[in-house]
């Protein structure tokens, strides 16, 4: 069983008995939050759609005495999603203190001449290196480029499956007597940053569901945030850059560098423990200061 820190369970600084589901859990952000929360107490599902990823995830995670279990699931589908929840509600008896929302499009450049800024290109290949986790490919082209399926589908992963995560998270995290919902979306909804009109309109709607859910469930004690990472490094994204080519592609973020994914996840956790009990509503960045760089697209000396 996964250590406290002697917190014990009733601390306001411990997720001990509480139960969470982290969807985009074998790696990167999904895969630190899944540690994140199982470190501070918390018994968690998570789900992907590579088993192979799930099962050597599961083996670490177990020898660390971490308390997950796991499922293969495409969050993309609706009867999937479904199918998550009805496994949850069983392995929780109807009840879930924490929902965290995380997904991966992988993007395919084409058409705007992204491959000539080393900013964008550093940034889209991030997100290129979350591919094949969760979902498919979305080409990043014009908007007036973009087809019905493309749309469908970008709104159908990001958007769609958040809502109806929540809609069916509802009922478990309302029995739990506290929930927590963290949607994990991105800064792309909070300022341009090139990657795809659609992209960047669900990850905006992303935010205000929640702000609307943080409102509307308040009289359930259910909190919702959203949390909206920048250029957000891995291991496998470090095959892909030189140390000149990161220099340059951190160039308009303040704090000169990349972020991590263990930079990420204590937010999201904090945002679950009950010390964050009267944070509800909030879109938070965790960003090294990019989007509120304006103008000024030098770092400081």
């Amino acid at each position: 069983m996964a250590k406290e820190g002697g917190l014990g369970e009733n601390s306001r600084w411990s997720l001990g008995g509480m139960t969470a589901l982290v969807t985009g859990g074998s790696k990167g952000i999904g895969e630190a939050v899944v540690e994140e929360l199982a470190m501070l107490g918390a018994k968690v599902h998570t789900c992907a759609r590579d088993e192979t990823q799930l099962q050597e995830r599961l083996r670490e995670w177990q020898a660390k005495g971490f308390q997950v279990t796991t499922s293969v699931c495409d969050v993309s589908s609706r009867d999937q999603r479904v199918k998550l929840m009805e496994t949850v509600s069983s392995l929780y008896q109807g009840k879930l203190n924490i929902l965290v929302k995380y997904t991966y499009i992988s993007f395919v450049l084409l058409g705007i001449g992204i491959h000539k800024n080393p900013i964008m290109l550093c940034f889209l290949l991030w997100i290129y290196t979350y591919v094949g986790q969760q979902c498919g490919n979305v080409n990043i082209k014009p908007t007036t480029e973009y087809t019905a399926e493309d749309f469908s589908f970008v709104m159908a992963t990001n958007l769609e499956s958040a809502f109806h995560l929540s809609q069916l998270a509802h009922p478990l995290l309302k029995a739990s007597g506290s929930g927590s919902i963290v949607l994990i979306s991105s800064a792309a909804g909070v300022v341009h940053v090139n990657v795809g009109s659609i992209y960047g309109a669900t990850k905006g709607a992303m935010n205000q569901l929640a702000r609307n859910l943080a409102c509307e469930w308040a009289s359930d004690n259910i909190r919702t945030n959203s949390v909206c990472p920048w250029y957000i490094t891995t291991p496998l994204s470090n095959d892909f850059f030189d140390e000149e080519f990161k220099k340059e592609a951190v160039r308009t973020t303040p704090m000169g560098r990349v972020g991590e994914a263990n930079e990420v996840s204590p937010l999201v956790a904090f945002l679950c423990l009950p010390s964050a009990s009267y944070i509800t509503g909030q879109t938070i960045c965790v960003d090294g200061g990019a989007t509120v760089n304006g103008f000024s697209f030098k770092t400081m000396p």
